[in-house]
């Protein structure tokens, strides 16, 4: 498939049953993404001819795990990897008498969020009982905010690459339908040499924010931006450490397809994707799945299905559930939550007993779009770099850490930074934390290639060197190896010397 304007109309781009085995649609190559997003608008030359374009249509549903100490509505202690049922509350085990208690902090990281994304802040929301069952939610429901949740109208700006070489960026907006405060569920896990499923609740109750993303994306490209932008967010915020690897932040999206010009098609919803590499793939393959079964004659189900990332394709999970199957009500236990800004806060109000969100609006940090533009505009590096340096975690303090040490210019030490000690840390698999190339070592190393003590080739030697870890500085690896530029005229001219009596006959 490929896109016009990667929010415009998409042609089908492999022929019919390509990397299948047997009939219909088949995982991908490789390396070889199902959809092509063309960021720069325009036509994209189609594979096959006389096929009416397609327009594809990306909304999601992302799930935060919010930084705090203790659950939503119960003093239980929240960690990762803690012995199962060890963090069960009553509560948590909806054990019956237990009542919900509100988590001030939740509230406050949500606010903070909702402000970030440009949101509205309801001065009043209201909880609701979302029901459904399943063995790790013990209550038979979730306690969420379905009605009147605590932001709504937001927007998120975020940018990708043009082409492949990051030479040109493109920004695009997408729509915050409504950030809402809901419970966690535990964890189910399947034993299949037993036929059990065993349940772990230590998760259950745990605070999240669900973030609404209206359907203005087209293809996976543009999805997995997104997420990136608002992972991003969230860790400067610390309002969720957003680790996809440990279940901090989820994503459910939501795929169509149509005609220009007519309704939106019948959604898939596809689950719980835990890496933004997978969601990529994911939002692409579901894409051609759908084009490849309305062309054939097909319909499409509105269905639940998953990700399968060793087969790199989606499979059916149940039939979609509708709202009524969830049988919202208003939750009994919780009264609605009031919020206050400067305006409306009562002067004999104890402060510490309620939430200001003038207060919290005022001491929000600068965010990654702000921190981006004071690394372009303060070292003179591309807007491409500045992306790159606050993608890898910790690599944009690295690189300011570098430039005040060092002598050399900031347009030299980005690519020192970019193309040589990242692609150590990426072959390695380690975090910018994890490196064995301290700044200080590194600016010492540019010190003496700025100052012409030794060639570009004897630093990246050097470099090497101190990868090893072996606790030497860069100049103790320069004597040691006899890396030094020969500086003494009289000295050059004495091995020239010797180099021409050499070859006398040549």
């Amino acid at each position: 498939v490929a896109a016009r304007g990667c929010g415009g109309v998409w042609r089908r781009a492999r022929q019919r049953g390509a990397g299948q085995p047997g009939s219909g649609l088949g995982p991908f190559p490789r390396g070889q993404r199902a959809v092509a997003c063309n960021a720069r608008g325009g036509a994209v030359p189609a594979g096959k001819s006389g096929l009416a374009p397609w327009v594809p249509v990306v909304g999601l549903e992302i799930h935060a795990q919010i930084s705090s100490n203790s659950k939503l509505f119960s003093g239980s202690q929240v960690q990762f990897a803690a012995p199962p049922n060890s963090l069960v509350s009553f509560f948590d085990a909806s054990l019956p008498g237990t009542l919900p208690v509100l988590n001030r902090r939740c509230v406050e990281a949500a606010v903070m969020t909702g402000l970030a994304l440009n949101c509205s802040i309801n001065k009043k929301s209201l909880f609701d009982r979302k029901h459904y069952f399943y063995a790790d939610l013990p209550a038979g429901y979730q306690i969420t905010q379905q009605r009147v949740p605590i932001a709504v109208n937001g927007s998120l700006s975020y940018s990708l690459c043009i082409d492949n070489k990051m030479r040109q960026m493109v920004t695009k907006t997408v729509r915050i339908k409504q950030i809402q405060l809901e419970q966690d569920s535990g964890k189910s896990l399947h034993d299949d040499t037993r036929s059990q499923t065993l349940v772990d609740l230590n998760r259950a109750g745990v605070g999240l924010m669900e973030v609404v993303m209206e359907p203005d994306m087209c293809c996976g490209e543009e999805a997995a931006a997104a997420v990136r932008e608002l992972q991003l967010i969230l860790q400067t915020l610390g309002s969720s450490q957003a680790v996809m690897a440990e279940g901090q932040l989820r994503v459910d999206a939501n795929v169509s397809v149509h005609h220009p010009g007519e309704p939106y098609g019948v959604r898939t919803e596809v689950k719980n994707i835990n890496s933004i590499r997978f969601l990529a793939k994911a939002i692409d393959y579901e894409i051609q799945r759908q084009i490849e079964e309305l062309e054939n004659g097909g319909t499409i189900l509105n269905e639940t299905r998953a990700f399968d990332s060793k087969l790199g394709c989606t499979v059916p999970m149940r039939d979609k559930e509708g709202k009524q199957d969830y049988r919202f009500m208003p939750e009994p236990n919780l009264p609605p939550l009031i919020l206050y800004d400067a305006k409306s806060l009562p002067a004999n109000m104890n402060h510490q007993q309620v939430i200001n969100i003038d207060w919290i609006h005022e001491r929000l940090p600068d965010l990654p779009s702000v921190k981006r533009k004071k690394l372009v505009e303060q070292y003179g590096i591309l807007p491409e770099h500045s992306f790159t340096l606050l993608n890898e975690d910790g690599l944009a303090e690295f690189f300011e850490s570098v430039v005040k040490q060092t002598q050399m210019k900031p347009k030299k030490v980005i690519g020192w930074i970019l193309k040589d000690l990242l692609s150590y840390l990426k072959q390695h698999s380690l975090t910018v934390k994890e490196s064995p190339v301290s700044s200080f070592l590194l600016a010492d190393l540019l010190n003496l290639l700025e100052k012409k003590e030794i060639s570009s080739t004897a630093a990246k030697q050097v470099l090497a060197e101190l990868w090893k870890g072996e606790g030497k500085t860069p100049l103790e690896i320069v004597k040691e190896q006899k890396l030094e530029l020969l500086q003494d005229q009289k000295e050059l001219e004495q091995i020239c010397q010797v180099v021409i009596d050499g070859h006398k006959n040549e």
